[in-house]
């Protein structure tokens, strides 16, 4: 008997870096299940493929490149603020396919302004979609990991954790940063529970690549941007790469590749032929380790507490 063909959720890939998440997978071998908010009619587009970073382009359009270039797709709309749509998602998602092998969190509303011009709407909204929205997918997939026997790799779009990145957009920083404290932390759960299959990784771009949120900018703007393919090119490594080595790992899409497929020549990926798109991150991330590290002292779980011992 075949072995069962891979599965990859893809959440977040309508457009730009997902879309291109999604397409690369499935021209790695993947079934891809293509998910976001927008669907479309793809068959009433004047031309098509559409733009990848216009509003013309849906988890709809998504599929049907996939399967035009002979792959293998399907789109399940899903609203990443509402649970009740996360839970429907993954039911979707194991009725078609019966299991998933890789999960990728892509979603992202932003606002980048300081404190007193962000309003709580925003700051709301970005939470909603970015970590809690993640949150809400990972407690919804976990049963279908185990189903899978734990199984399994969830890769995050979310930043390596240091200070510079607070400024001037603390509120959507607040929610990016928990999304990778979220990665850190179930790393360590999965390391505790000795489920040494499953890994969760955050990966972020070393330098600007082109989106919707780029789309309009001026030539001299374009030469500092890179094509998404970078990053799908990573998000493919990351998933080849030996659990211990990615699992609550945070990293960068030029870094991961440089370190670890042995990438020195990133030209291919820059927009604007022989330009040299500038760095964004910083050189070197802190550890976050402490020398106390694997001393937990007396380990608490609320779930094991007395009745009526916790309040929350």
């Amino acid at each position: 008997m075949a072995p069962a063909k891979r599965v990859a959720l893809v959440i977040g890939a309508s457009r730009g870096i997902g879309r291109q998440i999604a397409i690369d997978l499935a021209k790695y071998g993947y079934s891809v299940i293509v998910s976001a908010k927008s669907t479309s009619d793809p068959s009433a587009l004047r031309s098509f493929p559409p733009d990848p970073n216009s509003q013309q382009s849906t988890i709809s359009t998504v599929a049907r490149e996939i399967t035009l270039a002979g792959g293998d797709a399907f789109a399940i709309p899903c609203d990443t603020r509402s649970y009740e749509s996360i839970v429907a998602l993954f039911a979707s998602a194991a009725k078609h396919y019966g299991h998933i092998d890789a999960l990728v969190y892509n979603p992202g509303a932003i606002w980048w302004s300081s404190v007193e011009n962000t309003p709580f709407k925003r700051f709301r909204l970005m939470q909603q979609v970015n970590v809690e929205g993640l949150y809400g997918v990972i407690q919804a997939s976990l049963p279908y990991w185990k189903n899978n026997a734990w199984k399994g790799r969830i890769i995050v779009v979310s930043p390596p954790i240091y200070s510079r990145f607070f400024r001037g957009k603390t509120a959507y920083a607040m929610g990016k940063v928990g999304m990778s404290v979220l990665t850190k932390g179930l790393a360590m759960d999965w390391e505790r529970e000795g489920k040494t299959e499953m890994a969760i990784t955050s990966i972020w771009p070393a330098s600007a690549i082109m989106s919707a949120a780029t789309d309009n900018t001026s030539e001299e703007a374009r030469r500092n941007l890179r094509k998404p393919e970078i990053f799908s090119d990573a998000v493919l490594a990351m998933l080849r790469a030996p659990v211990a080595e990615v699992n609550g790992l945070l990293d960068t899409d030029e870094d991961f590749l440089r370190r670890v497929e042995n990438v020195t020549d990133f030209s291919k990926y820059s927009l604007v032929e022989g330009s040299m798109p500038r760095r964004i991150m910083p050189a070197e991330f802190p550890t976050l380790r402490v020398a106390e590290q694997d001393d937990e002292g007396v380990r608490m779980d609320s779930t094991k507490s007395r009745k009526g011992e916790s309040k929350l």
